[in-house]
């Protein structure tokens, strides 16, 4: 199938409007219609419901979606792997959910690529679509909370994150800081678990997200307390911008790497593991 009529439909779906969509892939409004029109005639089904001023993805258009992004992840793909076939570069396709870009990885992709002769493509999705993405082999390895639990792929633990309260205020407990301002970070099943075991309050979050980052600027802009991982918080530490809760609870979070069982014998994702599981146990002893 074409992908530049995949590529549209996602691009029609993303802005929810012919004429912008038009506009981002420098085409005219009538050949976004029938690039759409097109691939709704290969298909034998509508993708969009079209009412003025309100265009909506049938089912069989959310069904489309995820279909769609692999596909064309797995042209680019095939496009740098046949375009490096002279074995000089490597490529490598890393995905991982937000909040795990935000605790370490993006500190981490200069050091990956180093020495390598590597091309790194870095991706943030749902763990869902992560998952999705390495049994397609549009991704190499994935960084996930929860361990995937499908029969081909290798899993592994490389590090347990430890999460602190911390706070831009003067809160002196857990409780006092629960209750003044408290934004409640999604890390995953077990953080959760764990928060609601030890962690009891009455008052309800100002905010609740699942980006550490979102949280880090809440509190640095607007105050408040949140649990965050010790790479987002020790610049702000040392500068006393934040400060950890005294007696409140660390939380540690499982870090999973996932990939293909048939890359099990690949030397670079071997080493790209290597230099992750290093770099982990350096901060932690900092």
């Amino acid at each position: 199938m074409d992908t530049d009529l995949l590529k549209t439909f996602m691009e029609v779906s993303r802005t929810r409007h012919f004429g912008r969509a038009a506009e981002n892939l420098y085409l005219t409004q009538s050949a976004v219609s029938f690039r759409v029109r097109q691939l709704e005639d290969i298909l034998g089904v509508e993708l969009f419901s079209r009412q003025r001023n309100n265009i909506q993805l049938t089912p069989a258009g959310e069904k489309l979606m995820p279909l769609a992004e692999s596909s064309v992840l797995l042209e680019q793909r095939i496009r740098s792997e046949v375009a490096r076939a002279d074995g000089q570069t490597h490529s490598l396709a890393i995905g991982a959910t937000p909040n795990l870009w935000d605790a370490f990885l993006q500190y981490e992709l200069t050091d990956l690529a180093d020495g390598e002769s590597l091309s790194l493509s870095a991706t943030a999705h749902t763990g869902t679509t992560l998952i999705r993405q390495i049994g397609e082999r549009s991704l190499d390895l994935a960084f996930l909370f929860d361990a995937p639990k499908v029969d081909d792929f290798v899993t592994r633990e490389i590090h347990a994150l430890q999460l602190y309260m911390v706070t831009s205020g003067s809160a002196r407990s857990a409780e006092e800081a629960l209750d003044k301002g408290y934004v409640l970070v999604d890390w995953g099943t077990a953080f959760s678990m764990q928060h609601a075991q030890e962690l009891r309050t009455s008052e309800p979050p100002v905010l609740k997200t699942n980006t550490g980052r979102i949280a880090l600027d809440w509190l640095l802009n607007t105050g408040g307390s949140a649990y965050l991982p010790l790479p987002m918080i020790r610049p702000y530490e040392a500068s006393g911008r934040l400060q950890r809760v005294p007696g409140a609870p660390v939380i540690a979070r499982s870090v999973y790497a996932s990939y293909h069982i048939s890359r099990s014998d690949d030397a670079l994702i071997g080493r790209v593991l290597e230099k992750v599981s290093e770099h982990l146990k350096r901060l932690d002893n900092e």
